[in-house]
């Protein structure tokens, strides 16, 4: 028998093996100064393309007067305690109705976190006796709220229609023989290569099979649709959507997400959802706070225009220099190039220090080995003065990989780690 700590002191897993090299800088990096296109990273200016600040809520002076005068009136810790025992307010209720009301649904149900929110809600929709069939490509805390599920689940292909369909029809044949239903999962906007989950076609196949479908719409939720209201108005297929999921860590710059779905289904959750029976109740702060985004979200689109006015110009000048940005659909724009982890630190390295760009590097086993990752968020502060010289370092950057200026760079990192 050998001591539970072993095995994590002897493997620090694909990550964590490179904490020495990369800790401070590479990740839990230390971005300072107000939340905006540029910030300071270890006392240098840098254009920021990492924060999930779509609309550029964060720093304006009308949404701090209303977090500050929340924070004023009712401290940190109002309302004390769970929804259910000592944790209600009306001003629970009115975001809740409001937020159902944006998004087209008949209910809504407050969630502390993303996260967990949505891993209670997996955990709360399904028995031991459903299917759950997923994209494979799934955002970590639907896997993980997968994984709660007792029952069967597959995944299909990512955005694969053929592939979801084959497992429907395996599903279904299961349903049958354990008396349960299926729960489909799918993304509006998939956060890493930034490509619309195809909520229309999967949508379709209701005509021929019998399932619900819940989105995480964590991406899509204030950046996409007519109104703003997401991948489903975007697609024309929001009310198709059985259980809608979104956060207010993306476009709305604050903490918390909710769900929306028929009243009934809204109910249910309620009083089953454990993540939020068992845990206190979303703060006042930021309640207050999410009103006040929210009525900004829907009266000021010159905000939305702005984002995509920025998103247009840096995606299509990326890929007019030749840049390999996927097939996002999306604000999220992913840039791939070819190169090894000890490469991928160089380059970031390189546009940190010599041109001022904070963009963050996505590497193995997020993505396959051999590829490198430049994940960068367009945001409604961003500049074209911004976009230009990012463009201009990024062509800089790509020249400089190509002839092996980072690998020579990298040489004695990678054999220090064995690579």
């Amino acid at each position: 028998m050998r001591d539970l700590f072993d095995r994590i002191i002897e493997n620090k897993g694909p990550l964590g093996k490179w904490a020495s090299q990369a800790e401070g800088y590479f990740v839990f990096p230390k971005l300072e100064g107000p939340i905006s296109n540029r910030m300071k990273f270890q006392g240098k200016d840098v254009i920021t393309w990492s924060i999930n600040d779509y609309l550029g809520m964060a720093n304006l002076p009308e949404i701090k007067k209303v977090d500050s005068e929340a924070a004023a009136e009712y401290g940190a810790a109002y309302p004390m305690g769970a929804r259910m025992m000592s944790g209600h307010t009306k001003y629970h209720e009115q975001l809740e109705q409001e937020l159902a009301d944006f998004v087209q649904k008949e209910s809504a149900y407050l969630l502390n976190f993303g996260y967990q929110g949505i891993m209670s809600a997996i955990d709360a929709l399904v028995s031991k006796d459903d299917i759950i069939v997923y994209d494979v490509d799934s955002h970590a805390c639907i896997i993980d709220g997968v994984r709660l599920h007792m029952g069967k689940r597959f995944t299909f292909k990512h955005n694969d229609i053929e592939s979801l369909e084959k497992n429907l029809e395996r599903a279904t044949k299961m349903a049958e023989t354990t008396g349960g239903g299926i729960l489909v999962i799918s993304e509006g906007v998939f956060g890493m290569r930034g490509e619309q989950g195809k909520l229309k076609e999967i949508v379709a196949l209701k005509k021929k099979y019998n399932f619900r479908l819940l989105v995480d719409d964590a991406h899509g939720f204030g950046t996409l649709g007519k109104t703003g209201a997401g991948a489903g108005e975007e697609q024309g297929i929001q009310d198709d959507i059985d259980v809608y999921f979104a956060t207010f860590a993306k476009s709305m710059a604050s903490i918390g997400a909710f769900l929306a779905a028929d009243k009934e289904i809204i109910d249910y959750l309620k009083y089953n959802l454990r993540s939020q029976m068992f845990a206190k109740s979303l703060p006042m702060i930021y309640v207050k706070g999410a009103l006040k985004r929210l009525d900004m979200l829907r009266n000021q689109p010159e905000l939305k225009a702005k984002l995509w006015e920025n998103v247009n110009a840096l995606q299509n000048g990326l890929k007019d220099r030749g840049f390999d940005i996927g097939t996002t659909s999306s604000c999220v724009t992913p840039v791939y190039l070819n190169g090894s982890i000890p490469e991928a630190m160089a380059l970031v390295k390189d546009l940190r220090e010599n041109f001022g760009i904070f963009c963050s590097i996505v590497v193995y086993p997020v993505i396959p080995k051999g590829l490198i990752l430049l994940r960068m968020i367009p945001t409604a502060t961003h500049t074209m003065e911004d976009i230009k010289e990012t463009l201009d370092a990024f062509s800089a950057i790509r020249e400089r990989l190509v002839n092996g200026t980072y690998k020579r760079l990298s040489a004695a990192v990678a054999a220090a780690m064995g690579e």
